[in-house]
């Protein structure tokens, strides 16, 4: 009976069909989705090194650059390499004069400049602030 319905019906698959051919045609049809899912764990890698690598230093650089460009003579600055000075003025765009000592001036580019110093009011403000938190949480200095 197989062999006569064999013979009737032409699309039946065959032995060799069945056991070889079709499942290689069935995974190559699953493969499609695989990709997908083999791509997601760098996409999730790309956006942790994103959110916690690449994203705060564009922050910090921004800063950094508003930093330089908001600079006014009587700033009181450090260089990056431990300098520590007042702005006296600007020869141009990137050359900031500072003074280090009395009667000692030197040049430094803009870009050297590190960070900004509390002046010595923002500096007893804040020192006031510490004296004051301390004796609110019960701690005094002697």
């Amino acid at each position: 009976m197989g062999f006569l319905n064999s013979k009737l019906n032409p699309y039946r698959p065959t032995l060799i069909e069945s056991l070889i051919i079709n499942p290689l045609v069935l995974a190559a049809d699953a493969g499609a989705g695989w990709g997908l899912a083999q791509l997601l764990p760098f996409v999730l890698i790309f956006g942790i090194f994103y959110f916690l690598l690449i994203l705060p230093q564009q922050r910090q650089r921004r800063k950094v650059q508003e930093m330089l460009a908001n600079l006014k003579t009587g700033d009181r600055v450090v260089t990056s390499g431990g300098i520590y000075g007042t702005v006296v003025g600007f020869r141009d765009s990137s050359v900031v004069q500072l003074q280090v000592a009395s009667q000692v001036k030197i040049d430094v580019a803009r870009s050297a400049i590190a960070a900004l110093q509390p002046g010595e009011g923002e500096a007893a403000s804040s020192s006031g602030r510490v004296a004051a938190k301390g004796e609110a949480t019960g701690k005094s200095k002697k």
